[in-house]
């Protein structure tokens, strides 16, 4: 089967052949995230020549059994495919891929937590080894300013939040009163007479 010239031409997907191949050679299992479907068609029998093997994949139109069956098979067969490519939607939640030690997210999304959300498909309990992410970005195309975009929203997140429960320390007591203080007509409506100041 001859492959689309635009597959030949794609700088991404010769970087995630190059390094699906020492997955495979190293014994490991991938997961590969793409929010198209239709990509996910191509890319099937794309890595399936190019591997001499088969390639797992689960998109929205896969039945609640073929699903079951692939993730059982994924998991539990030591012969089973080492490449399960999953569209965003369908395979970004419930389910539980820890024999995956490498992930990939070949296209991104706008929102970090569904990509995080997608990545923790392999690192849950049960996962024995290092899980390796990798996210796929070509410069200059809109992946770019996704990906920048995605920094910038976990840099203010940063900011706000920071990390733990930390910054809840650092407020004074009328911060802190302020935050935790009820506002009273939010509650009982406007016919709430006003609360006294102190």
């Amino acid at each position: 089967m001859t492959e689309p010239e635009f597959l030949q031409a794609s700088g991404k997907l010769q970087r995630l052949t190059e390094m699906l191949e020492n997955v495979i050679s190293s014994g490991d299992r991938a997961l590969i995230f793409t929010q198209f479907s239709t990509w996910g068609k191509l890319l099937k029998p794309y890595l399936e020549e190019q591997f001499g093997q088969e390639v797992l994949f689960l998109y929205g139109s896969t039945t609640k059994n073929a699903r079951e069956a692939m993730v059982d098979r994924f998991q539990n067969d030591p012969q089973a495919p080492r490449i399960f490519i999953l569209s965003l939607k369908a395979g970004g939640v419930g389910l539980n891929l820890t024999r995956a030690n490498h992930v990939f997210h070949y296209d991104r999304w706008w929102n970090p937590a569904v990509e995080n959300q997608a990545s923790d498909r392999a690192f849950r309990i049960g996962q024995m080894r290092n899980v390796q992410i990798y996210k796929f970005i070509c410069k200059g195309t809109l992946e770019e300013r996704i990906h920048d975009m995605i920094e910038q929203k976990q840099a203010l997140a940063q900011q706000v939040v920071g990390t733990g429960e930390n910054w809840l320390t650092e407020f004074d007591s009328d911060q802190l009163r302020d935050l935790l203080l009820l506002d009273r007509s939010a509650i009982l409506g406007d016919t709430a007479p006003p609360a006294a100041k102190s």
